[in-house]
């Protein structure tokens, strides 16, 4: 499954689309140059049990890491990722 990025203006998403269809997707804002704001994280119950949150977390932290992005996980999925892979504490932004 392949993960896009769609960016309009501040606001964004990573997802999977099945059939025309967005199945999953990780919804962000980024109200000021250099953060993400980590939203929502929202997963198709057909993919449940795919590890299909954990993908788009590690494509988030990796495209953070290309573009010098720190990340907000207002998300609670997505900050309790960030406890389990501190691997990718770099882009964490700490309070």
């Amino acid at each position: 499954m392949q993960i896009q990025n769609k960016k309009v203006g501040d606001n964004g998403m990573f997802y999977i689309e099945q059939d025309g269809k967005v199945v999953a997707k990780m919804i962000y804002s980024m109200p000021v140059p250099g953060k993400m704001i980590i939203e929502h994280t929202e997963v198709d119950e057909s993919l449940k049990g795919k590890n299909i949150g954990m993908q788009l977390f590690l494509h988030m932290a990796e495209n953070a890491r290309a573009n010098h992005l720190m990340v907000i996980p207002h998300c609670a999925f997505t900050a309790a990722l960030f406890k389990k892979k501190p691997e990718y504490s770099d882009v964490l932004l700490k309070k």
